[in-house]
Formats: structure tokens, C-alpha cells, sequence
């Protein structure tokens, strides 16, 4: 989760810029590293666990990553919990959760998406949330943090 932490600031901490960062670790070495390129790549889907899986994915029959764990900094969305799904990964690690940080990163308040893993079509996978929790929460806007109004797109 460090090597998530460091890599979710190589732009700086501002929460505007979401600095999400996930690391991919698979037979104990790290396969891929990525941060958030939404704004960089003008792509919504880039968030840093589709980014990494793809990385991770280079080169492997239908992209699968059976037996990684994944480590990233803030609790998957919806799209990227079920890419990991789909990825096949064996677990999933994040630092701050849905109720460390502003719904705002989040696409539907009444969805958590760890009701899709809980639900997913597979059961050897598993999630543990709150690693490095607070220092991962500080990198995003905070449950009583007002955010500017453009950043509000998700509300």
C-alpha cells in the first residue's frame, strides 16, 4: 500500500486531481503501477486499477491475473470492481473507504461496491479494506470537506 500511496502522488496531493494510486502484485513481484490518467488521457474509464490492469494484462491470455492482489489507495468504484472481477485477481486491498472520503467519488450512494464482491460470480476472490487508512483518506476530499462545485460532477 506504500508503493500505492507514492504512486497516487507523483502529481501532488490535491484532492481535485483524485490521486488514486494501485499497485498489482502477482508471485510476490509487482506487475504494474499506475495513478489515475482521467484528466491526462480526456478518458473516464482510466481510473488507476483499469489503468494497472491493463498494464498487468500486456501480454496475458484474455488479460487474466488469477492469484494477484491488488493494492489501491481508495475503495474500487463500481467499474473497477467488476473489471477486477472479470480480471480474476484473488484479492483486493484499499486504503480508505467509502465512508473515509466525500461521496463524491462515488457513482451511487446507495450501492457499495462491496456488495459486488460479497455477490460476485466467483468466490475465491476476497477484499480487506482499511490499510494505511488514514493516510490514504487525507489524499481525497473528506466526508465534512465542501468541495469546490466542479468537482461535484458525481452528486
Amino acid at each position: 500500500m506504500r508503493e500505492a500511496l507514492r504512486v497516487a502522488m507523483e502529481r501532488g496531493g490535491d484532492p481535485s486531481l483524485a490521486p488514486i494510486g494501485c499497485v498489482i502484485v502477482l508471485d510476490g513481484k509487482v506487475v504494474a503501477r499506475e495513478r489515475n490518467h482521467v484528466e491526462d488521457k480526456c478518458d473516464v474509464s482510466a481510473h488507476a486499477e483499469i489503468e494497472a490492469l491493463r498494464a498487468a494484462g500486456k501480454g496475458r491470455k484474455n488479460g487474466e491475473l488469477r492469484g494477484a492482489t491488488v493494492y489501491t489507495t481508495l475503495q474500487p468504484c463500481g467499474m473497477c470492481t467488476m473489471a477486477l472481477i472479470w480480471a480474476k485477481v484473488a484479492r483486493i486491498v484499499y486504503g480508505a473507504g467509502r465512508v473515509d472520503v466525500n461521496s463524491l467519488y462515488f457513482e451511487a450512494r446507495h450501492i457499495d461496491t462491496l456488495d459486488f464482491v460479497a455477490q460476485a460470480y466467483r468466490e475465491d476472490i476476497s477484499i480487506e479494506g482499511g490499510l494505511l487508512r488514514e493516510e490514504c483518506a487525507q489524499l481525497y476530499w473528506r466526508p465534512w470537506d465542501k468541495p469546490p462545485g466542479a468537482q461535484k460532477a458525481n452528486l
